[in-house]
């Protein structure tokens, strides 16, 4: 299993929208950067990942899983956007911001840090588990 963040503006698409979607999840649709394009490429069913409001909050709100492999995004004609389908496993206990992992040395490599503004990023096992403990849901860390 590999563990993945995944960017959204709450305004735009949030939290509460990914619950209400239930198990059959929805598209992470609209991605237009290569970069995060091929991680999602990358992804497996089973995936676990990170869902965090971007803009004002900048924390990491709850838990997801990769529900659908990479697949023509429904959003646009255009055949080099592919994206994944994701559902809600769980809220965080404690949401943990952008500036408690910036203060968590053990964090100082993840491209949340490194790369900000990339909407779709991988996340090592020990910086899942890292934060796992940080948001108060340490029985998400496997």
């Amino acid at each position: 299993m590999r563990y993945w963040l995944f960017k959204s503006e709450p305004d735009t698409w949030g939290w509460s929208q990914q619950v209400a979607k239930g198990d059959a999840g929805e598209e992470w649709d609209g991605v237009r950067n290569y970069q995060a394009r091929n991680f999602m490429r990358e992804m497996q069913i089973g995936d676990r990942g990170f869902f965090y409001h971007s803009q004002k909050e900048k924390a990491v709100v709850g838990i997801i899983e990769v529900c659908a492999e990479a697949h023509p995004d429904s959003s646009t004609d255009d055949p080099r956007w592919e994206c994944v389908d994701i559902r809600a496993l769980a809220p965080v206990t404690r949401p943990v911001t952008l500036e408690e992992i910036k203060a968590e040395a053990r964090l100082a490599n993840m491209p949340l840090v490194k790369s900000p503004r990339l909407s779709v990023q991988p996340v090592a096992p020990e910086e899942w588990a890292l934060i796992c403990q940080m948001a108060g849901v340490p029985e998400w860390a496997e």
